[in-house]
């Protein structure tokens, strides 16, 4: 904590606070995804995108009428051509209303690699709780909050219900939501109430053994498998039983969904697209099915021609959804979801 500025903010080191949403507690970096041992056995670019901090939440609640933040980034590269930095590098804010439902408060808007962002000011009176989500393809390296000189502010534990965890492609990973809140498991964690693990790994999630090695040591309520998008029939074919399995060796009774990939914005155009729609499908399908006969329960699936809308318009480039589509994938996903919490 340091003195008060000219503009009366104090402001507030987080590094002490506890962080939702990750896996493993002995990271290398504060703020990002999985354990130094995971380095020597993925491929080095699911590494990499480790260390970005999608999924990754802090709470606190104080009765500040400002809510500013500063920190520094990993990454120099704060935006992608079809991703804003308000979400690849950016934190988003969100406070508790009175039915203790999380309401968007303000976002930071990273210009540079250090960041000084006013997430809120002129906020109504009281004491309130807060989320804060962390950037989606980006990763604090210090984080500090300030509020009004004399205002509490009080760091809160992250929750103690078992998460869901998402297991996924660049889509479950965030792109290209305009918000850090704006990813689908953010909605859903707001939505359901959970919290929830993020292990997206953008152009990955193929189901590789060691990433499945990985999961199957988490103790989720419910693991979700959402990797078509970067899949062949053939990988689909060879690795979803695998991987299934390997779960099941240290999980044997927590809910599995196997979701199918969306359907392209524009795939009535393209042949190509069409078809490979229908391959992994098909292997997805096939595999859930052999799965299920050889006795595997709890095992749950999720149609792909429901994720996206089917006008076209909810993505930024035919597969990367937008805020609409983000909205969409989630509305999906929490039909599927509900029903296997409630069994559960």
């Amino acid at each position: 904590m340091t003195e008060p500025t000219a503009a009366e903010i104090l402001w507030h080191d987080t590094t002490t606070w506890e962080i939702e949403g990750k896996g493993w507690a002995d990271t290398t970096r504060r703020f990002e995804r999985l354990p130094p041992r995971a380095q020597s056995v993925v491929p080095d670019v699911i590494w990499d995108l480790s260390r970005s901090s999608a999924g990754l939440c802090l709470h606190f609640a104080t009765d500040s009428q400002r809510i500013h933040a500063r920190y520094d980034l990993l990454h120099p590269t704060i935006s992608m051509p079809h991703m804003p930095a308000t979400s690849h590098s950016g934190l988003d804010l969100y406070g508790a209303d009175t039915d203790g439902r999380m309401r968007w408060v303000g976002a930071a808007q990273p210009t540079g690699q250090h960041v000084d962002a006013v997430l809120a000011d002129g906020l109504a009176p009281g004491r309130r709780d807060y989320t804060l989500y962390l950037p989606l393809y980006n990763s604090p390296e210090i984080l500090h909050i300030g509020v009004d000189a004399g205002a509490v502010l009080k760091p809160q534990p992250r929750r103690t219900e078992k998460p869901i965890l998402f297991y996924g492609t660049s889509i479950m990973h965030g792109a290209s939501a305009s918000r850090t809140g704006m990813g689908i498991p953010a909605i859903l964690g707001r939505r359901l109430r959970r919290p929830f693990i993020n292990l997206a790994f953008s152009g990955n999630g193929r189901m590789e053994p060691a990433v499945a090695d990985l999961l199957a040591e988490l103790d989720p309520c419910l693991f979700v498998v959402d990797c078509l998008p970067n899949m062949t029939a053939a990988e689909i074919t060879e690795r979803t039983v695998p991987l299934v399995e390997r779960i099941r060796q240290d999980r044997p009774q927590t809910p599995i969904l196997l979701v199918e990939d969306r359907t392209y914005g524009n795939t009535r155009f393209f042949p190509a697209k069409m078809e490979r729609h229908r391959s992994s499908r098909a292997a997805l399908r096939a595999a859930w099915h052999e799965l299920t006969a050889q006795g595997s329960g709890n095992l749950h699936y999720l149609d792909g021609d429901g994720l996206l809308p089917d006008d076209g318009e909810a993505t930024v480039d035919s597969s990367h959804p937008t805020d609409l589509g983000m909205v969409a994938y989630a509305d999906a996903y929490e039909a599927a979801i509900r029903p296997i919490l409630h069994q559960n």
